[in-house]
């Protein structure tokens, strides 16, 4: 993870429920089917006024000594077992951490010659909150808000999906990630199992597997196997 997620709430609703001031300026819009390069909500700690904001990013963190954006696809996740030493992402997650908002995610297996989609949600229907990182580019045009997801290994049932999965961050965890401890260990540390056991792994079309694809249909449930039939064979491209 994270290739493929979703973030259908408003920004009003994401500004409340974070207790960030908007500065989307009306570019948010509900996307079922986020790619890679794809416009993001965020919610960070402004610059400006040192309170939280609800900002628009380009998913895929572009360092500043990058000299184009072609590289910004291959960045959209950082892991947590480097980010704190890796070049392109030490700084970030030093100085400008972030939260992702999104409904859940998307992963999928080989099963039967095929490949089943699955979608990762809270099963109380709440907003997640991946742990994130942000950065601004500065090319020739104006300045470009970039983000990555950080990831984790996947834990409980999640693992028969994926070896990876963000770093969920439950709401006792926002303040401190945002602007909190500086220890590695105590940011990095996984998902309770109360955070995971509240994530349903829910069958979904094949829909979601074409980036044009859009709309609340692709969330839907579908017919499926048992997870614990399935083959421990996850789709490696769809994590980093």
């Amino acid at each position: 993870m994270c290739g493929r997620y979703a973030t259908t709430r408003s920004a009003a609703d994401l500004s409340a429920l974070f207790e960030a001031f908007d500065e989307t300026g009306g570019r948010l819009a509900a996307d079922y089917n986020v790619a890679p390069t794809d416009p993001v909500p965020i919610v960070r700690v402004s610059d400006q006024t040192g309170g939280s904001a609800l900002s628009v990013a380009r998913w895929g963190l572009l360092p500043h000594w990058a000299k184009d954006t072609r590289g910004a696809a291959r960045m959209i996740n950082a892991r947590a077992e480097t980010v704190a030493t890796t070049r392109a992402y030490a700084h970030p997650f030093a100085k400008r951490r972030c939260l992702v908002p999104a409904d859940g995610w998307y992963e999928w297996v080989r099963r039967d010659g095929g490949k089943q989609a699955y979608f990762m949600t809270p099963r109380n229907g709440e907003v997640l909150a991946f742990a994130g990182l942000w950065s601004v580019w500065h090319g020739a045009g104006e300045p470009l808000l970039t983000t990555s997801v950080v990831t984790t290994a996947a834990l409980g049932e999640l693992a028969l999906v994926h070896d990876r999965m963000p770093l969920l961050l439950p709401r006792r965890r926002w303040a401190e990630w945002l602007d909190g401890d500086d220890d590695p260990a105590v940011l990095l540390a996984p998902p309770d199992e109360e955070s995971l056991a509240g994530i349903e792994i829910r069958p979904v079309g094949r829909g979601v597997g074409d980036v044009r694809n859009d709309g609340p249909e692709l969330v839907a449930r579908v017919p499926a196997a048992p997870l614990r039939a399935l083959p421990e064979e996850p789709i490696a491209s769809t994590l980093f």
